[in-house]
């Protein structure tokens, strides 16, 4: 038998061959779909089933056919903030992203494993989603970190755009001291007791002027309580109960309200003007804020876009 030898090149086109079948035989699903190398970035690949599964991700969530085109581009991008991260040792773990994934779980109300069966009823693999979110927290950490500085918004800025809006009379705070107080009604009671609890707290609304009063009140009757002290500012608290507090005389109860609890009220401790952030003043600076965090990011992503070596196949 004549034998000869491979040469180098010959060798090493044969090592390549064996390594891309043994990728394609060790991969579930449809494999040959699976390793169909569409873009190479930073020598990292994009299959065309990546593409498909994103595709089918983004169809979901925002119920719109998005062209091939944009869905290559948004997992190039993906791929260089990833790379960007590592290179200043942003590397979300595992657990990490799973925790993430829960918590977007928990926000649309539902347990991860009911994400994940919802997924992939659709043909979606969990891990889809996943990358997506890993891209997110990487690049989020990474601008807010770089450009920290640059992303301040600041009182004089936030000021000049509440004037320029015509709100500048709406930028006022104020930080409120309360005491909830609630009038305990067992669970299942007839509407007769919960209406005799209201007339009550009716009744002990004209007679406390003070929250020492309101203590003193509360905390010595049976089936009530009265909380401790709580600040809140302007920013932190709903239109319709900053309605109700500037109403309320200092040391009075706002009007009772039934809830699953019983019969609930507040004591209005204090309140005075503040520097901190009204809600106007909150609105307008996290607007700013994502005014200057979207255009970082967009000039940061195409610099680093720029130092990527794509390849189209």
């Amino acid at each position: 038998m004549t034998t000869s030898k491979l040469r180098p090149h010959r060798l090493r086109s044969l090592i390549a061959g064996c390594a891309t079948a043994l990728a394609v035989l060790t991969c579930g699903g449809s494999p040959l779909r699976a390793q169909s190398v569409a873009v190479m970035v930073n020598g990292d690949p994009i299959t065309n089933y990546d593409i498909e599964q994103r595709t089918k991700l983004n169809f979901l969530t925002t119920h719109k056919q998005m062209p091939r085109e944009e869905v290559v581009n948004e997992l190039i991008d993906e791929k260089v903030k990833i790379k960007e991260g590592k290179k200043f040792g942003v590397d979300p773990t595992a657990t990490d992203i799973d925790q993430s994934y829960g918590q977007m779980a928990s926000r649309m109300r539902i347990a991860p494993d009911q994400l994940t069966k919802s997924l992939e009823s659709q043909g979606i693999r969990p891990d889809t989603l996943k990358a997506r979110i890993k891209a997110e927290m990487v690049w989020t950490s990474l601008v807010r970190g770089r450009f920290k500085e640059s992303l301040q918004v600041g009182e004089k800025d936030v000021a000049a755009a509440a004037q320029e809006g015509g709100d500048g009379a709406q930028v006022e705070a104020f930080e409120y001291k309360m005491q909830p107080i609630v009038l305990i009604v067992p669970h299942g009671s007839a509407p007769a007791v919960i209406e005799s609890r209201r007339k009550e707290a009716d009744a002990l609304r004209e007679r406390v002027q003070t929250c020492d009063e309101a203590n003193s009140y509360f905390k010595s009757m049976q089936n009530a309580a009265i909380r401790e002290t709580v600040t809140r500012t302007s920013a932190d608290i709903p239109g319709p109960l900053r309605e109700v507090l500037d109403k309320t005389p200092i040391g009075h109860l706002t009007a009772p309200e039934i809830t699953k609890q019983g019969v609930e009220m507040v004591a209005l401790c204090g309140r005075k003007p503040t520097t901190i952030d009204s809600p106007k003043k909150k609105e307008i600076r996290e607007k700013m804020y994502a005014q200057k965090y979207e255009a970082k990011s967009k000039a940061y992503l195409q610099e680093v876009r720029k130092a990527a070596m794509i390849e189209h196949r």
